[in-house]
């Protein structure tokens, strides 16, 4: 809890707080600066696709990334797995956590969905 004490000045009121206080204060604020500068970056890059708050909520909450990308992406399965030439139930696999899907697999599927494999793992 912050203990501060309020003195005037010219008509101005100003808080004097403990240098210990101060210093949190002023570390919050830093941090808070530096994560708003590195999402001002993120969305100037026209390249770069700003993941929305539900598919990462999906995604920790345990759900497989190739499912919610493709969700997010409106596709079905059958084309998804078309379109990256995979089977379909190797695809079904993957999503459902049976099976990890191959290099060769994950690359083709992230193409698909006009991602990186590091966005599907």
């Amino acid at each position: 809890m912050t203990t501060a004490q309020f003195v005037e000045l010219a008509g101005e009121q100003y808080a004097i707080v403990p240098r210990a206080e101060y210093d949190l204060l002023r570390s919050a604020a830093d941090e808070d600066a530096l994560d708003a500068a590195i999402l001002r970056r993120a969305l100037e890059d026209p390249g770069e696709e700003v993941v929305p708050f539900e598919l990462a909520e999906r995604i920790a909450d345990g759900a497989h990334p190739v499912r919610v990308w493709r969700d997010y992406r409106g596709m079905k399965a059958g084309d998804l797995a078309a379109a990256a030439g995979v089977a379909a139930s190797y695809l079904s696999d993957i999503e459902n956590g049976k099976k990890p899907g191959s290099v060769k697999a994950l690359k083709r599927i992230a193409g698909a969905l006009g991602l990186t494999v590091d966005d599907l793992i």
